[in-house]
């Protein structure tokens, strides 16, 4: 019986999480306008993170791949948003952000996991699905949309 006394370390190019910080925050904000048509402001990111959500990024040595905000309830964890970057979308990092959300919010002793999705949002609720959550509701009129018209959310949870 032989022993790996010198394990592989991760290389230095493997995708990592770190929690977001204001020298990453332009890079998330390049990202986040890159990906939506409404994104979300400076103003929300600095408010979620002075209310102390749970913002992580997802990096590949310096290069953000994606991220996402998380608000912690009593027994639950809302997720806010969640993004890939367009230039690495369809390679599996929406489950890998995913999964890292699901072990957070169970360290958190969550039993709930609930999200939106534009109802036209087609692809993002296949990954959602895919991943084991299910529709529970629709939110009329939720999300902003061209010409100050809204657009309803399909409301999804995912029991932790």
């Amino acid at each position: 019986m032989s022993a790996n006394l010198h394990p592989t370390l991760p290389d230095a190019d493997d995708p990592h999480f770190e929690r977001l910080t204001l020298s990453r925050l332009e890079a998330l904000l390049d990202v986040e306008k890159s990906a939506y048509t409404h994104p979300w402001s400076r103003g929300n990111f600095i408010d979620a993170m002075a209310s102390g959500y749970q913002i992580q990024v997802l990096l590949r040595g310096d290069e953000l791949l994606g991220y996402f905000v998380a608000m912690q309830g009593v027994d639950e964890v809302h997720l806010l948003n969640i993004t890939v970057a367009p230039a690495y979308q369809r390679q599996g990092l929406a489950h890998m952000l995913l999964q890292a959300l699901v072990l957070w919010s169970r360290s958190q002793n969550a039993q709930w996991l609930w999200l939106e999705v534009r109802v036209s949002n087609a692809r993002a609720r296949e990954i959602y699905e895919k991943f084991g959550f299910r529709r529970v509701g629709e939110r009329k009129r939720y999300y902003p949309a061209d010409m100050g018209e809204r657009e309803d959310a399909v409301v999804m949870s995912i029991q932790l």
